[in-house]
């Protein structure tokens, strides 16, 4: 009976996160440097007569909800998969680097190309995030010790800066994309349009599935890449397809948001304590969790700075680094 419940509690948990992040989206919505009424919010969205409340929720506030939705799906699904592919606590994209890649990526078409089509320079991201995949492992595994959680952790950090210096040295002989960038770098849900998430959303929808549906020979590969043999699992064909996941998504996200830290990092782990080490779970859990977390953080940071805002990346930020601190300290925490 209790091999029964469980799936049962674990469905209806899923259904409360999906409502907490119904909730969290209506309060992006609604709230901002002007709070809107919920009735005018139903209003703007069911019968729109063009004023002024109704031209701000439809043109900034949804396109903006509906980004922040997205990207914390990516950010958070790609920190699970990386977490359970290399069993490393400490994974993630903005930690190993791969954010930092990916706007590296984006830098170099806007500033050096000037390709300003989401369409185009979100392919630049992708690239971005695939070289700086491969240089954080490559140095992260270098030596005797191999690629522990905290090396990789140190690799991704270097690299990353490494990235983001070379990035602002392009902006500043670029003054004018420089000012158009300057809160895109430091992560930003506002000033983006519908346009840029239609542009986006194919590449993100497509990490999505193929990350959600890995779920499976993950769990198999928890035992151990023999023992995942023995199962069925095709090792090398499930590694591929998770970095072409991550790829897409961190690659997706970053060339709509700019690099965020720590939404990949702490809702894989605080989905875990609740959910257990299934994948099954732990994945689309993430995919809900996150997204809400970032609106969340997005909304916080319009409260707290009215009526400017804080951007959401140093939101996420605040929250994440004392996340990071802890688990980097408890050596319990070292392998998955």
């Amino acid at each position: 009976m209790a091999s029964r419940g469980r799936p049962a509690a674990l469905a209806g948990g899923l259904v409360v996160v999906f409502g907490v992040l119904v909730l969290v989206a209506m309060a992006s919505v609604a709230l901002g440097a002007r709070s809107v009424p919920l009735s005018t919010v139903l209003d703007a969205l069911t019968a729109p007569d063009g004023s002024g409340d109704h031209t701000v929720i439809r043109e900034l506030r949804v396109p903006r909800t509906l980004l922040g939705i997205g990207v914390g799906a990516a950010l958070g699904l790609a920190g699970a998969l990386m977490q359970s592919l290399t069993r490393n606590p400490l994974a993630d994209p903005g930690l190993l680097g791969i954010n930092e890649g990916a706007a590296l990526g984006v830098t170099l078409a806007l500033g050096l190309f000037g390709l300003s089509d989401p369409a185009v320079y979100v392919w630049f991201a992708f690239g971005g995030a695939a070289v700086a995949s491969v240089v954080v492992y490559a140095l992260g595994s270098a030596g005797r010790s191999g690629a522990g959680p905290v090396r990789l952790a140190l690799a991704g950090i270097a690299v990353g800066m490494v990235f983001t210096a070379v990035a602002s040295a392009i902006l500043r002989m670029d003054p004018q994309t420089f000012d158009r960038m300057r809160f895109w770098l430091t992560g930003s849900l506002a000033g983006q349009t519908s346009d840029v998430l239609s542009r986006i959303a194919p590449f993100m929808v497509v990490g999505l599935v193929v990350g959600l549906l890995l779920a499976r020979p993950l769990n198999m590969l928890a035992l151990g890449d023999d023992a995942g043999k023995a199962l069925g699992v095709a090792v090398t064909r499930t590694r591929v397809l998770t970095a072409v996941s991550v790829t897409l998504l961190c690659g997706s996200a970053t060339a709509a948001a700019g690099p965020l830290w720590f939404v990949g990092l702490a809702v894989p782990h605080a989905v875990r304590a609740v959910v257990g080490q299934d994948q099954r779970w732990v994945l689309p859990y993430t995919v809900l969790a996150a997204p809400a977390l970032l609106l969340a953080a997005d909304v916080a940071g319009r409260l707290i700075a009215r009526p400017g805002e804080v951007q959401v990346g140093i939101m996420c930020a605040v929250v994440g680094a004392p996340i990071f601190i802890l688990m980097a300290r408890r050596r319990r925490l070292a392998a998955l």
